[in-house]
């Protein structure tokens, strides 16, 4: 950068107006005098994936929906901290899960199982099996867990109707599970602050975990929005970045165009002339790994290629529909005794009665089967799932609005979601079968992957790239451990990703809570190469 931008302020570009964008952006704008911030954003709202859509009331029992992104773990510190900064709040759900279908098949977190009776002897060795991996780490901790199921010797159906599932719901890995480092696994399970489950050795999965359903997503981006317009930010929607033209000494320069995210089918189409922006002095490109690779095109170097490379996606679809007797058909939506398997102590006993609603549970979560998440696997294929979602069962607006504990909608009004995965596996979706009359909204998204070759490339090589010829890397691609719950990836989870960026360049982290502090720090170490502490950068 030439001698005197040094005594400028420098004029910051950030590609995608998503949760990474915003949030870097967030961070800079701290700092007016020392940054000028410049967003550019293909589509006409910010916010990214994470999307809400209106709802007929009358019949669905609120007046929105969040389609995209819907709820997280407790631990995405820095995600409540940003609603909260704007006046919306998260609310709590106790989490109900169904997998499978019929009793060869299904298994649940409510009440004791048939079919996991029948893997008693792998569930209590998965428990010792994890032990392991978190001691051998370095080692195991890099394996697929499809290797680790045959090294110790697991059954298949043990699998593919258990282990794949519960990783490819709660981890948003979908059908690239089975490739899915064995470190992930153990998170899920042993982690002390980023846990899900309690691990037992009887049912695998043995309570109800709490999680957390967002506010109106439209409605808060809008108003972060419209905080940073008053902050000096210069949002700038329907605009593409067609190219990167020029990164030196000097600074960026981008080519851009219109952009209108409604025409073509809603798949978009430029309007207008190319034009070339002005010089930006820092760039962050706050977009999928894909993207940012075609965008630096020639300028891209070789480590930029080979990292961003690395990183592989997938083409999935949701449709958000209230064809319930479609869910009846895939999923077992509903207790069933023929599903339950004979208590084997007072726990279960108590499960079971819950699931009749004969009685609340441990925190007084009114009593009932009421599952939120759904898989079933293929026949053809086990390795493959489907995912749906009880929207009106874990949404809190469908119970809320009513002033109730449970939401009290018909179940033929209740609104679902169905993810079908991985476009090139079309043949085996069940897709047709959903009622064309009852669908609501169709919504395609590109999904990153989730093989240990990303933790093995892309992690490790984020240091590499991250702040090299004032280029830095803010998408959730970049992310070191996954977050829950899909539809889509999350990039709402952790925004600490995107904070770095801006403390990297200067900004200050702003300390609101001891966990969140240390999830900043480990990611600024592993993925920019650089330690914190006390407000200070180490290299």
């Amino acid at each position: 950068m030439s001698e005197m931008l040094q005594n400028e302020k420098k004029h910051v570009v950030i590609i995608g107006a998503g949760a990474a964008g915003m949030s870097c952006a967030a961070t800079l704008a701290q700092h007016p005098d020392k940054f000028h911030v410049t967003i550019i954003e293909r589509m006409s709202v910010t916010g990214g994936q994470a999307t809400s859509i209106p709802i007929d009331k009358e019949k669905y029992g609120t007046s929105w929906l969040n389609d995209g992104v819907q709820g997280g773990s407790p631990i995405f510190k820095h995600t409540f901290n940003f609603f909260r900064r704007y006046g919306h709040e998260p609310q709590e759900v106790k989490l109900q899960v169904s997998f499978g279908k019929g009793t060869d098949s299904f298994w649940t977190n409510v009440f004791p199982s048939q079919l996991v009776d029948q893997f008693s002897s792998d569930i209590k060795k998965f428990g010792k099996v994890l032990t392991l991996i978190k001691w051998t780490m370095p080692i195991l901790g890099i394996v697929p867990v499809r290797i680790m199921l045959r090294m110790f010797f697991f059954s298949k159906d043990f699998g593919d109707k258990m282990v794949f599932p519960l990783i490819a719901l709660f981890l948003g890995t979908g059908n690239q599970t089975a490739n899915v480092s064995c470190a992930i696994l153990e998170r899920l399970f042993d982690d002390p602050n980023m846990k899900l489950w309690d691990y037992d050795p009887e049912t695998l999965l043995p309570n109800l975990p709490t999680m957390v359903t967002f506010p109106h997503l439209e409605n808060f981006y809008g108003d972060w929005a419209a905080d940073l317009r008053s902050k000096g930010v210069d949002i700038r929607l329907n605009t593409d970045v067609t190219a990167i033209l020029c990164r030196s000494n000097k600074g960026v320069i981008l080519q851009t165009q219109l952009f209108d995210p409604d025409k073509n089918d809603h798949q978009g189409e430029h309007t207008g002339p190319l034009t070339k922006t002005d010089n930006f002095d820092e760039m962050v490109m706050a977009v999928l790994a894909d993207d940012a690779k075609k965008l630096l095109g020639k300028t891209a170097t070789w480590k930029e290629k080979f990292v961003l490379g690395g990183a592989r996606f997938f083409d999935d679809i949701t449709i958000t529909h209230s064809d319930s007797k479609y869910f009846q058909q895939n999923y077992e939506t509903r207790f069933d005794p023929e599903l339950c398997a004979k208590p084997k102590s007072k726990q279960q006993e108590d499960q079971i009665k819950f699931a009749k609603n004969e009685s609340t549970g441990l925190d007084g979560e009114p009593g009932g089967y009421r599952p939120m998440y759904y898989t079933h696997s293929y026949p053809e294929d086990p390795q493959k799932i489907e995912m749906s979602f009880d929207c009106t069962n874990y949404q809190h607006q469908f119970r809320m609005d009513h002033d109730a504990d449970k939401a009290p909608i018909p179940y033929d009004q209740h609104v679902f979601q169905s993810i079908f995965l991985d476009k090139t596996n079309r043949h085996l979706w069940t897709i047709d079968r959903i009622d064309e009359d009852k669908v609501i909204e169709k919504k395609w998204w590109h999904q990153l992957g989730h093989r240990w070759q990303h933790y093995a490339r892309v992690v490790p090589g984020m240091m590499f790239i991250n702040g090299k010829n004032h280029t830095w890397f803010a998408g959730s691609w970049t992310l070191v451990v996954r977050g829950f719950n899909a539809p889509p990836s999350p990039p709402m989870r952790f925004f600490h990703k995107r904070i770095a960026a801006a403390y990297r360049m200067g900004a200050e982290y702003e300390k609101f809570d001891d966990f969140a502090q240390d999830f900043f720090k480990k990611y600024l170490l592993i993925s920019h190469g650089v330690r914190y502490k006390a407000g200070k950068k180490q290299q």
